[in-house]
């Protein structure tokens, strides 16, 4: 059952400075018995925040915004993606009415372009009981103000890079988290929340290059099913579909 929209904005919103991850804070809250639905935290940088597969997300203290939110999903566990596609819609949604100059993508799974270049990234952590999908924390980091970064992230931007234009990072947090919050709790189709997160899919309709354990090979990106994968085409013409963390994407544009 879908809560309240304003009840979920009326839960705290916990700020700090610096900390290991504002994921791992939310999960001690939840372990701890604390956590409701809406609860956010925020935090000025993280020590260890936490990216895709196991890599770190490294920020720049008081230049990103930084933030978790704990939800209690109302979508049945097969639906853990259309959960995750409905928190990137929202994030991306958001960034094109913010700027309209901006061409505002999301690279599978959940990585936030702007402009053919990063500019952030969501992870969803779950939480299980038995059968029982109990909470996700969706965690956000999305560089802001960053005016350049180090020549070891050439495919990096920020919203700052990519307008000239300069954010509130408090202003961010209210309009994304009222986002995120809407979109997740809103009792929308699967295949809706599909269609619209193929229509933000980075590179779709085009040729992408990948590498597994063994090859490299380049093959056209056709959209995202409802479990996840990715579905491609390859160069011989074969319709193939890939789980995230199978493959990698190769960032040289084509």
């Amino acid at each position: 059952m879908s809560l309240n929209i304003k009840t979920l904005l009326e839960a705290p919103i916990i700020e700090l400075d610096i900390i290991d991850s504002t994921n791992n804070y939310a999960m001690s809250m939840i372990d701890a018995d604390m956590a409701q639905p809406g609860l956010t935290i925020v935090a000025n940088s993280q020590k260890t925040g936490k990216g895709q597969r196991g890599r770190n997300w490294v920020d720049t203290p008081g230049q990103s915004l930084l933030m978790s939110i704990i939800i209690c999903p109302n979508r049945p566990l097969n639906e853990q993606f259309i959960f995750n596609a409905s928190a990137a819609n929202a994030i991306a949604d958001v960034l094109h009415e913010l700027y309209k100059n901006w061409d505002i993508r999301i690279k599978w799974p959940n990585d936030i372009i702007v402009n053919d270049k990063k500019a952030g990234g969501v992870l969803i952590e779950n939480v299980l009981r038995g059968n029982k999908w109990v909470y996700s924390i969706i965690g956000l980091g999305l560089n802001i103000k960053q005016e350049e970064f180090s020549m070891e992230l050439p495919f990096a931007t920020s919203l700052k890079i990519g307008s000239g234009k300069g954010f509130e990072i408090s202003e961010l947090l209210k309009l994304l988290r009222e986002k995120i919050l809407e979109y997740t709790n809103a009792s929308s189709s699967a295949n809706r929340i599909m269609e619209e997160y193929n229509e933000h899919l980075y590179r779709r309709g085009e040729i992408q290059s990948f590498t597994d354990s063994k090859n490299e090979w380049d093959a056209i990106i056709l959209g995202v099913n409802n479990d996840g994968t990715l579905k491609v085409q390859t160069e011989e013409g074969r319709i193939v579909s890939y789980t995230h963390g199978s493959i990698l994407w190769n960032w040289g544009l084509k």
